[in-house]
């Protein structure tokens, strides 16, 4: 008996044989990973005119093609201003509200966002994300003191509050340190900040320079939250915060926003370490700053701070 014999037997072969023919389903990860990048002289000035062929990107050691590039990103910022209102700094407080005040006014357009938290023994929300300058300016003036620092609670909250908005996420603290309440710990606070792709910006504030109290592991910590993120520390002696909240505002403006579409390869972990360089470094070398990495599987259970 002849399988494809007349009309029914030649439909019947040309099912089967499309079938076999068939390739299995192809699962593509097309996910644009977003890199911003600040390029400065030896001087600490920043460079522009950079082109996309002047830049090299790996992830996890092996090179990517750059899809996107673009100079001086305008792309919109959502912004969370965090503010230690905590016993340790609260000398300092009206300094920070009149350099916070200016810094809004001088960054924010119309197309950007800011939420305002004080932080102390808590972390409360004083404005939500708004473009209002009239009730960022209010939120600023009413802001909560008390006695202890939730510094890492409030971290993770604004990186929580940030990660499912569009654009730049930006994070700018103002704190000596200190986190002096328990719940999130700095691992936790910067695994969230790094899977939100926020940016974390630290001002610390010394109202002592030589105070022979300072916590100098959290002003380190915050270093390293900001290194790790791509985005800045400085230190502000004695509330002096205006010209850190200056260089933030150049900073975001001079930005390059590169973006590839990573090519797998194995990896034992989820999290994906970036290096961007230049093709021909001159001399004395420029310097890069970026977000170290990404994670590119969601956390398993995200639990909020106790």
């Amino acid at each position: 008996m002849k399988l494809c014999a007349g009309i029914t037997g030649l439909l019947l072969c040309a099912s089967l044989y499309a079938g076999a023919q068939q390739p299995p389903p192809i699962h593509v990860d097309v996910r644009l990973v977003n890199v911003f990048v600040n390029v400065t002289d030896p001087a600490g000035a920043p460079v522009g005119g950079l082109a996309k062929d002047d830049f090299l990107l790996t992830q996890d050691g092996h090179p990517q093609t750059i899809s996107y590039f673009e100079r001086q990103s305008e792309m919109p910022l959502s912004l969370v201003l965090a503010i230690d209102t905590s016993g340790s700094v609260q000398k300092d407080l009206p300094l920070e509200k009149y350099a916070a005040h200016n810094f809004v006014h001088a960054l924010l357009r119309p197309v950007d966002r800011l939420d305002l938290m004080d932080v102390n023994s808590d972390v409360r929300e004083v404005v939500g994300f708004t473009s209002n300058l009239r009730r960022i300016d209010a939120g600023i003036e009413n802001l909560t003191t008390g006695p202890a620092t939730a510094l890492y609670n409030a971290i993770w909250l604004a990186s929580q509050r940030l990660t499912p908005l569009s654009g730049r996420r930006v994070l700018v603290v103002i704190s000596d340190g200190s986190n002096t309440v328990s719940g999130v710990d700095y691992q936790q606070a910067l695994e969230e900040a790094v899977r939100g792709e926020v940016m974390v910006y630290s001002l610390i504030d010394l109202p002592i320079v030589a105070d022979a109290g300072r916590d100098t592991g959290g002003e380190h910590a915050l270093i390293a939250l900001s290194q790790e993120t791509g985005g800045k520390y400085y230190y502000a002696e004695a509330g002096n915060l205006e010209k850190a909240f200056q260089k933030i505002s150049e900073d975001l403006r001079t930005q390059y926003l590169i973006g590839y579409y990573p090519v797998r390869h194995s990896s034992f972990s989820d999290f994906h370490r970036i290096s961007v360089t230049l093709k021909d470094p001159p001399q004395p070398p420029y310097t890069l700053r970026y977000r170290t990495g990404y994670y590119s599987a969601p956390a398993s259970v995200p639990e909020p701070p106790r």
